[in-house]
């Protein structure tokens, strides 16, 4: 046999255990029945045994089978027959899933341009990658490469020159072999797209990075941004927190034009990643060289003649002139990078700039510093294993987030005082509490944190950063536990704790009445004219979101209910400023445009609940019934709805080709928080709903859930059962248990 024969062989056995999604526990590389996943307080990492001996010490829980998609041994209930069957039947599975510190995990993953970042930064610092890790990202890898042989943004997008150059670049140093068949067909795709120098911005900072890349090809990211005054209408403090802190280490490296050494594999990939050869590209010319599969928003004549001025000025001859400018430039940049490692417990903000302030202490502070070595730990944190493989998710986790929605729908369900549900609410909340953030960070000016004290973070305490709708739904759902009738659940969260958390959201109000996410808007949207990463929109600075804005609005009327006096004429402002803006953002067919789920159905969801929670309803609002009518006529013939994520990019309600359970569950809570008067509609959904609901009383994933910066798209897998249970807990409150079967 050829060896072109065998490479055919085995890949076509490859692709056939790839399509076995319920059968064996062998994965293409590693064996599914050794991954364990290890929960500290919240804290997720993943583990390879190695041994028969580790294996039997540490079985694998009912979560861990069911993340790997292996068998959980979990038993088919009795068949639901009406809408609190299929909510008890949904709990019992979901419970099942509780990890010991009282939250849920899942994977939080999507973005494709994660893992190159990482798997990058392992490579040039030196880091052992574990051959288990090696093969489970490539086995995730080639489960979500495209048919064309690329990879896209995002798992559902389509394929581009940065997820194709950057999956293919780990793909390599995973230790793929350049002439696997798909690697060629990647290879290929990426050749037609114009090769490795029409990727974007970030593409070129990692590859640039690895030494694949001259630093010419990287538009520049000056650190002396950060020495400007804080008054200045550009300065970095004024950016959106994720910006910043991308921007911020990333341009440490750039100040200090990091490249790895060439060894074999760069100067191969050199070869296979552009259409010409490595020694006859000219590098500087490609600095806006960009793909129009990536070009989603494309640099403005502003930040071009900026980066004019900065490449063919600035560098060669101001800063060359002027060394100790860009000596403190660095010192500067270095001492945030620092601070933020700190306050975050070295989780950092998220799985961007994580592995970028890694790199950077390792520049700095040499490869056997502590803080290298954290960092390497920390990097765990954002690896996710299930039956595909490994992954990066979008940050630490999910925890406190779908942690707070789960209380919630089980108090809107009437569920809360059963005994059955006690155990399982009673250590959900003990997490929260464990999770709230109790202090602000030190010398919080220097490093322009936010406020935190009293706030929750979307995923855990050491993270540690302030999140508006984290911290209005975690607050919701302790009110909602701890003064549940009848409930008795103890009060681990006190009136001064509840209170912090009330100054917490009372300081995220922007000038319009919206809130932003993390902070209040510190700049005009007019600095998108510097936005440069040109694969996402709405990314340089704070935006209003509806989303964010209903959850503090909802939070702060439920507060009121217990303590009506506590600010009350700061609350009451807050209010009528933050329903102003809610109005003022419906469009005029009805809908409101969410930025954190897909997305008209998400934002509806929110609005339409928190207009409930002061009075206006179908009834007596005509924006209400417009809302109302908005999604009636977009029900889908099944009783569901279905959007797409393309609703996302475009702006205009975009119809998915099937019903999604997920969304279906958000329009109906939609609908019966505005008090919609005819229940046909609603109960027809939920049928749909309960007829999908599996016979061990689970929902399967359907289509993804989540997005950001309205390009990126991102999965919120438990959303599948919080939702689902909460509309169809709603429905039994309101209509009375009816059957749907």
């Amino acid at each position: 046999m050829s060896s072109g024969q065998l490479a055919n062989g085995i890949n076509a056995a490859q692709d056939d255990l790839y399509k076995e999604r319920n059968g064996s526990a062998q994965t293409r590389s590693t064996d599914r029945t050794r991954w364990r996943m290890l929960d500290e307080n919240g804290r997720h990492t993943w583990h390879y045994l190695q041994s028969d001996e580790e294996v039997k010490k540490w079985p694998q829980s009912t979560a861990d089978k069911y993340f790997l998609n292996l068998p959980t041994g979990l038993p088919n209930l009795h068949e639901p027959k009406t809408a609190l069957d299929s909510v008890r039947n949904g709990l019992s599975f979901f419970s099942n899933l509780q990890l010991p510190a009282g939250h849920w995990g899942c994977e939080y993953g999507g973005p494709m341009f994660l893992l190159p970042g990482l798997v990058i930064t392992w490579y040039v610092t030196g880091t052992p990658i574990p051959a288990s890790h090696s093969a489970a990202i490539k086995d995730y890898l080639y489960a979500r490469q495209n048919e064309d042989g690329g990879w896209g943004l995002h798992i559902e997008g389509e394929s581009s020159v940065f997820g194709t150059a950057m999956n293919y670049t780990t793909m390599r140093i995973c230790g793929a072999d350049a002439e696997e068949p798909r690697m060629i067909k990647a290879r290929g795709l990426l050749h037609r797209m114009g090769g490795a120098v029409n990727g974007p911005h970030w593409a070129k900072f990692w590859l640039s990075v690895l030494g694949v890349c001259k630093w010419d090809i990287v538009n520049p990211v000056p650190p002396e941004l950060w020495l400007m005054p804080d008054w200045v209408p550009i300065a970095p403090w004024r950016w959106w927190i994720h910006m910043r802190q991308v921007f911020l280490p990333m341009s440490y490296i750039y100040s200090r034009r990091f490249s790895y050494p060439p060894n074999a594999l760069t100067r191969s990939l050199r070869q296979e990643l552009f259409t010409q050869p490595y020694d006859s590209i000219d590098f500087l010319s490609h600095r806006n060289s960009i793909s129009s599969h990536d070009n989603y928003h494309p640099k403005s004549f502003l930040l071009n003649t900026i980066n004019f001025v900065l490449v063919h000025l600035w560098n060669p001859y101001i800063r060359a002139w002027l060394p100790r400018l860009s000596q403190r430039a660095e010192a500067h940049t270095f001492d945030l990078i620092r601070r933020e490692d700190e306050n975050t417990v070295y989780a950092n903000l998220g799985p961007v700039n994580g592995p970028m302030n890694f790199l950077a202490c390792y520049i700095h502070d040499g490869p056997d510093a502590t803080s290298v070595a954290r960092h390497r730990d920390r990097m765990a944190d954002f690896l996710w294993v299930k039956d595909e493989g490994m992954l990066m998710n979008g940050t630490n986790g999910v925890q406190s987030w779908d942690t707070s929605f789960l209380i919630q729908a089980v108090c809107a369900a009437g569920l809360a005082a059963d005994p059955a549900w006690r155990p399982m609410l009673e250590r959900a909340l003990a997490f929260l509490e464990a999770h709230q953030i109790r202090e602000n960070c030190p010398e919080m000016e220097v490093c322009y944190r936010h406020v935190r004290k009293g706030a929750w973070g979307f995923s855990t305490r050491d993270q540690g950063y302030t999140v508006s709708d984290c911290t209005a739904e975690a607050l919701k759902a302790v009110l909602m536990l701890q003064r549940y009738p009848g409930g008795g659940y103890p009060v681990l969260i006190g009136e001064e704790r509840v209170k912090d958390a009330v100054d917490v959201l009372l300081t995220m109000q922007n000038a319009t009445g919206g809130c932003g996410s993390y902070e209040p808007s510190r700049g005009g949207e007019w600095l998108e004219y510097l936005n440069a990463a040109e694969v996402f929109g709405r990314i340089m600075v704070e935006y209003d979101y509806p989303e964010c804005t209903t959850a503090v609005v909802t939070a702060l009327k439920l507060f009121q209910k217990y303590y009506p006096d506590y600010r009350r004429s700061d609350i009451d402002g807050f209010l009528s400023r933050a329903l102003g803006y809610i109005r003022k953002a419906q469009r005029p067919d009805g809908s409101w445009y969410g930025s954190w789920g897909i997305c008209f159905t998400y934002a509806g969801m929110f609005a339409l609940e928190s207009l409930s929670s002061v009075g206006e309803t179908y009834e007596n609002s005509e924006r209400v019934r417009r809302g109302c009518q908005f999604f009636l006529d977009r029900q889908m013939e099944d009783g569901g709805w279905g959007e797409s994520y393309r609703s996302c990019e475009t702006g205009q309600w975009t119809q998915h080709e099937q019903s999604q359970v997920v969304q279906t569950a958000w329009v109906c809570i939609g609908l019966m928080e505005a008090e919609y008067p005819e229940r046909a509609p609603i109960e027809k959904a939920l049928r749909m709903v309960a007829g999908r609901q599996q016979k061990n009383g689970e929902w399967l994933q359907e289509a993804i859930e989540g997005v950001f910066n309205k390009s990126c798209m991102i999965s919120y897998p438990n959303y599948k059962f919080i939702f689902p249970i909460k509309a169809l807990g709603m429905f039994a409150s309101r209509y009375g248990d009816l059957d749907l079967a």
